[in-house]
């Protein structure tokens, strides 16, 4: 992958706003002089054409404003970080995490439940026996991984 360059503080202030927007809260979009002295800081990459930006761009940017303001600095510095990477991602990478998102959020509750539950048991392997999973998930063909999936869901309901 290319080495990112070295961005602005604006910049990654614009660009993390954009990767916080996804959860709904019901803030009303603004003109820019209406904005507080805080949200004028944050959202100060956008000025310039923020009369020019549609309802739901601002209400999305505003939501975002917001949830970097209730962020610890350390939340903020890990959000840094994943905007970081995600920059560093090809198009074709980005979209695909796009649509896993889509299909996710299209799922039943039990479903996402069974999902985070799967993702934390990985997450709490030593790092060394993630790797050498996601190595021996890379080399397998569609048809392994199908096959390997349904095995481990065989096992999970024989389990229970």
């Amino acid at each position: 992958m290319k080495s990112l360059a070295k961005l602005t503080g604006n910049t990654v202030h614009k660009l993390l706003l954009l990767t916080l927007l996804a959860i709904p809260l019901s803030v009303t979009a603004q003109t820019w002089d209406e904005l507080s002295p805080q949200q004028q800081q944050i959202l100060n990459p956008f000025e310039k054409k923020w009369s020019t930006l549609d309802q739901e761009k601002r209400s999305r940017l505003l939501r975002g404003a917001e949830r970097w303001q209730n962020m610890s600095p350390e939340q903020r510095q890990k959000m840094k970080q994943r905007f970081k990477r995600w920059q560093k991602l090809t198009q074709q990478q980005r979209d695909a995490i796009k649509d896993r998102f889509k299909k996710f959020q299209g799922l039943s509750p039990d479903q996402k439940a069974r999902i985070r539950k799967a993702f934390k048991r990985f997450k709490s392997l030593p790092a060394d026996q993630r790797k050498k999973f996601r190595a021996q998930w890379r080399r397998m063909t569609p048809a392994q991984r199908k096959r390997w999936l349904q095995h481990f869901r065989d096992k999970r309901n024989n389990d229970s």
